[in-house]
């Protein structure tokens, strides 16, 4: 009899074709038996390492959950601006009692790189995060599945004939691409639009600069009194570095810092210096804390604007500080 051509179907979602030509040589296809082909993925690529690849593929690592109970002291931070932006209850005084240990004595000085506790039981050790479930394995079926499809197209060769089988494979799908992470907003600068603000928050003009005098040894008033009591944290007007930081007789404790633009600011009568000779500062960064020392009738702010470092080089510090935006 001659011979038949024979057809299998498979189902649509299962479709996968095989095409081997035969010649000369003794060929064994495996039986397909009407209940139903077993598919059979290609000799280097087990359905297993399909599985393992698919599941490597679509698996997110898990996110660590962000710490808010600590924060890493960055240059131009104070306890005021940190306790501010990160909202902490009880202010700066209570987060320099939590960080007495780390800060010291002085809570002017704090530096780059310090850890500091933001909340009142950061002390406590964390509980352990619960580990995180494997993935569910993805089956040699499930696999074969999703990744291939087959027909089986097989033909009996007549006389003379060869046969052929037809193989065709679908490309895997590709994994979803991981959904990006919205980076942390950045705290809200102290500094004003124009990079200057004044010596100290919600400013009150005292004695006024150039008044005439006696008391003074220029004749008249070099600088620009703040109303300021005792404890009153000053800060830098603009970006600039300390060239002074210590006594300065009549002044009594001074800070000056040469600015960008190559004026100088200074600060008098401190209670309390919180920066050192040679650092860099940036705008609304605190200097220090104001106070009565050196020749002064009660506590208060004495700020200049110089055009060179020492005494006698003043300009008027109100003119300068509103040409620059500042509202005073």
């Amino acid at each position: 009899m001659p011979a038949q051509a024979r057809r299998i179907a498979l189902p649509r979602a299962a479709r996968f074709g095989i095409g081997i030509a035969v010649t000369g040589a003794s060929f064994a296809l495996p039986l397909v038996t009407a209940m139903g082909a077993q598919a059979h993925t290609a000799p280097g690529a087990p359905a297993a390492s399909v599985a393992q690849h698919t599941a490597a593929a679509e698996a997110k690592p898990a996110v660590p959950a962000a710490a808010f109970d600590s924060y890493r002291v960055v240059s131009g931070d104070t306890l005021t601006t940190i306790a501010d932006a990160k909202q902490v209850e009880g202010g700066w005084h209570a987060l320099y009692e939590r960080n007495r240990s780390v800060v010291g004595a002085n809570p002017d000085l704090i530096f780059p790189g310090q850890q500091l506790s933001l909340a009142a039981d950061a002390a406590k050790p964390a509980a352990p995060a619960a580990p995180a479930k494997p993935a569910a394995p993805v089956t040699q079926s499930a696999a074969a599945a999703a990744d291939t499809q087959l027909q089986v197209k097989t033909e009996a060769a007549k006389p003379g004939a060869q046969l052929q089988t037809q193989v065709q494979s679908a490309a895997p799908a590709k994994p979803a691409a991981p959904a990006p992470v919205a980076p942390a907003k950045p705290a809200a600068p102290v500094a004003a639009t124009s990079g200057y603000v004044a010596p100290l928050a919600n400013p009150v003009l005292g004695e006024a600069y150039g008044v005439a005098g006696s008391m003074w040894a220029s004749g008249h008033h070099t600088g620009q009194d703040f109303v300021a009591s005792t404890g009153t944290p000053l800060r830098a007007v603009a970006n600039g570095v300390v060239v002074k930081a210590g006594n300065g007789g009549a002044y009594g404790n001074e800070v000056e810092i040469k600015l960008a633009d190559g004026k100088y600011a200074q600060y008098a009568h401190l209670s309390v210096i919180g920066v050192k000779v040679g650092q860099t500062v940036t705008v609304g960064q605190r200097l220090g804390l104001s106070g009565a020392t050196g020749n002064v009738t009660g506590p208060h702010l004495h700020f200049e604007i110089r055009t060179g470092p020492e005494y006698g080089s003043d300009i008027n510090p109100v003119a300068y500080l509103r040409a620059h935006g500042v509202a005073l």
